[in-house]
């Protein structure tokens, strides 16, 4: 029996980057928890990211009887992002805001060039911004006490190495998070994160499966739980921070990362 504080029937969740990995599990999670979800098929110019389908996930939350609504969205281009933003209110009304889309681009810091900068913090932190933004002004407006999830990364943490962009865009999300929270406590609109650490998912099946291990092991060592993480792990994480169980937490980016950061 599902306990009551963890409820989202009646609640609709709009989410990005449900196409695949740990967004697609967290777009799922919250259906099983009740809600209905309206997915942002998110579509990018870029060649790389064409690979983007969230047919699997829709079907998916449509099999557990809950409603899944898709709009396309080029995360890429602005005047998209508020375009469908304007289409989905028009016809929902929205209790949470998932943030999960993101992209990485691995280069050097003297070789990320401008072009490759500006395509990851548009997709990674400007896209969010605007989502955040347009999602609080209707809350706002419309009394409506919601809960903003954002998706940070140990990259909000760490610099690393060769993703200088990536860890400037999730280092502003894990301040966006902080600032909304400030802002909108007094609402009743709660903003939080969620930082993933080393997931199994298909964005890194290369480094996992490569057959010289050095660096997979050098990673699975260094996690004090001893191996990568799920995406089906996030989906207790994501409830708790959309539901009632979370009602006075706010501002918070909360690891998922098997001990990674406490090392």
């Amino acid at each position: 029996m599902q306990m009551e504080i963890f409820n989202l029937d009646g609640r609709t969740a709009l989410v990005t980057g449900g196409g695949r990995g740990i967004g697609r599990a967290m777009a799922v999670g919250l259906a099983e928890a009740g809600a209905d979800i309206v997915l942002l098929l998110v579509a990018f110019d870029s060649p790389n990211n064409r690979d983007l389908s969230q047919t699997e996930t829709k079907e998916q939350i449509e099999k557990l009887g809950r409603k899944c609504f898709t709009y396309a969205c080029n995360l890429e281009l602005k005047d998209s992002v508020s375009r469908v933003i304007q289409e989905v209110l028009s016809s929902h009304e929205i209790h949470i805001l998932l943030n999960a889309a993101g992209i990485q681009r691995r280069l050097s810091a003297e070789n990320y060039d401008q072009e490759t900068y500006e395509e990851v913090m548009q997709v990674n932190l400007g896209a969010a911004f605007t989502l955040c933004r347009e999602i609080g002004k209707y809350w706002i407006k419309n009394g409506i006490k919601g809960s903003l999830i954002n998706t940070a990364s140990l990259a909000s943490f760490q610099g690393g190495v060769r993703m200088s962009g990536y860890a400037v865009s999730k280092g502003g999300i894990a301040m966006l998070t902080k600032a909304l929270s400030n802002e909108w406590a007094t609402h009743g609109i709660r903003v939080n994160a969620i930082a993933p650490g080393y997931i199994a998912t298909d964005m890194n099946v290369d480094t996992r499966t490569s057959p010289d291990k050095t660096y997979y092991k050098s990673i699975t060592d260094r996690i004090p739980m001893g191996r990568w993480g799920d995406p089906e792990e996030f989906k207790g994480i994501v409830v708790f921070l959309a539901s009632k169980a979370s009602s006075y937490i706010t501002g918070e980016i909360i690891t998922v990362d098997g001990g990674w950061l406490a090392r």
